[in-house]
């Protein structure tokens, strides 16, 4: 096989790519903003506008570079739940809602303990199991006529191929639903009854099925199309690396969440409460793992798209200790009870200073994170955050350990699917970070932690 389409849809964005895998690149895309509609029950997303995306950008993309199958990756904390016909019983929850919340305390006696799962504790509906068990105590006329409950992207596989089927890495995603040790559900689906309604579960590698003989008129794809199970947008990220590189190492998946997952890592235990977790990788094996929301914290604070800034700032910013504290935003991440505290007026700060500013809070937050699960080794940097100059100097400064970026392509999770692919001829393309890092920045870091950890303890006080 030559090109591949790769359906791609994150929390804030989804795009359709065609993939060279010869080259391994991509060598077009299309995109369209991922809305959530606040009408009808509950915030859910807009299903049917991204299937006429997915559908016109198929056609679109196949009619210039004749795709010879397709892949699908998609973001976690999310599930569909199916009626008997195939249609939704229920909206796809935004998991950004709190509806959720409003039962945690029941939730919280049923679910299982981390020690099973792997899974942290999350707020809204960020652990599908709170999400399906909040949908069948609110809704349970709506609830009872689920027949098949989907991981995200094995939904989309559904609308391509029938196929009705879930995934690992999707399964293992913080959703309280997996044992990932024992590689079977959790005793929270036994004991809530759901067992019969998962449909079967495949490998991300798997071929699903053809791609509907409709869907293949529809956007002119060859007949018998094989279409991928699918894969968790953050294991993609890893899977051209876990296939490429020794271990040990880690890749820094980044997007609207910085999810870290460390290979090889040294034994530690886990701290829930400070949102690390136990991802499962596309063999199926246990990663540990940690996440903030960093390209939200980003978005919030700066905007969109790193700038360059001179070395001269950065020392500047670094020698004047200017800092952002944690946390933001809330609920979640390392330090998930903090309130975001500036060390400086922001008023004060010229603009490419608090790119500067945010860009280092950025990378402490991330140096932080890998440190609590144990990574070792080479960093790689993958998604918008390997243009970020700024952020990668700092994380090597504040690790100490080497790391890796391709600026020129920040989109891992889509070639990340392509991997799925027999035939594809797996490269990287990231290259180390040249130059050695600033006595000014180490200080930096190291100043950065213990205003933090000082911040900790403040906050603790009545």
């Amino acid at each position: 096989m030559r090109v591949v389409g790769v359906i791609d849809i994150g929390k804030t964005n989804a795009k359709v790519a065609a993939v060279d895998l010869d080259r391994f690149e991509e060598i077009a895309v299309r995109k369209t903003a991922n809305a959530v509609l606040t009408d009808g029950l509950y915030p859910h997303f807009d299903i049917e506008r991204l299937w006429t995306f997915v559908l016109e950008s198929l056609a679109a993309l196949n009619a210039e570079h004749a795709f010879e199958a397709i892949s699908i990756t998609t973001h976690g904390a999310t599930a569909v739940v199916l009626d008997a016909s195939g249609n939704l019983a229920l909206p796809v929850l935004d998991y950004e809602h709190s509806g959720p919340d409003s039962l945690a305390a029941e939730y919280d006696d049923i679910r299982p303990p981390f020690a099973e799962t792997g899974s942290a504790r999350l707020p809204m509906g960020l652990n599908v199991g709170a999400q399906l068990y909040w949908q069948q105590k609110t809704f349970p006329d709506d609830f009872a006529r689920v027949a098949s409950i989907l991981t995200y992207a094995q939904y989309w596989t559904y609308r391509l191929t029938g196929t009705l089927s879930n995934e690992l890495t999707s399964l293992g995603c913080h959703t309280d639903l997996w044992n990932p040790r024992a590689a079977t559900y959790s005793s929270l689906v036994e004991r809530q009854g759901w067992r019969p309604l998962f449909a079967p579960v495949l490998k991300a590698s798997d071929i699903a099925g053809a791609l509907l003989p409709e869907l293949c008129a529809a956007t002119g794809l060859a007949e018998g199309t094989p279409v991928y199970c699918g894969i968790h947008d953050s294991n993609a990220s890893l899977l051209p690396h876990l296939l490429t590189r020794a271990s040990p190492f880690s890749v820094v998946s980044t997007g609207t969440w910085v999810v870290m997952l460390a290979v090889g890592a040294e034994p530690r235990p886990l701290d829930e409460r400070r949102d690390t977790l136990v991802n499962v990788n596309a063999s199926g094996d246990p990663v540990p793992s940690a996440r903030f929301m960093g390209g939200r914290a980003f978005q919030l604070l700066f905007g969109e798209g790193a700038i360059p800034v001179p070395p001269e700032t950065e020392e500047a910013v670094a020698s004047a200790r200017h800092m952002l504290l944690p946390s933001i935003p809330e609920g979640s991440g390392p330090f998930p009870g903090l309130k975001a505290t500036w060390t400086t007026q922001q008023r004060m700060l010229k603009p490419d200073e608090r790119f500067v500013v945010v860009s280092f809070y950025l990378a402490l937050m991330t140096a932080t994170c890998l440190d609590l699960i144990g990574a070792r080794g080479d960093i790689v940097v993958e998604g918008p955050f390997a243009a970020n100059g700024t952020y990668l100097r700092m994380l090597a400064a504040a690790t100490g350990r080497p790391v890796f970026a391709d600026p020129h392509n920040i989109t891992g999770t889509s070639l990340g699917a392509a991997c799925l692919v027999k035939g594809s001829r797996v490269r990287t393309g990231v290259e180390r970070l040249s130059g050695e890092a600033t006595e000014n920045l180490v200080a930096y870091a190291q100043a950065w932690q213990k205003a933090t950890r000082d911040h900790a303890d403040k906050e603790k006080q009545p």
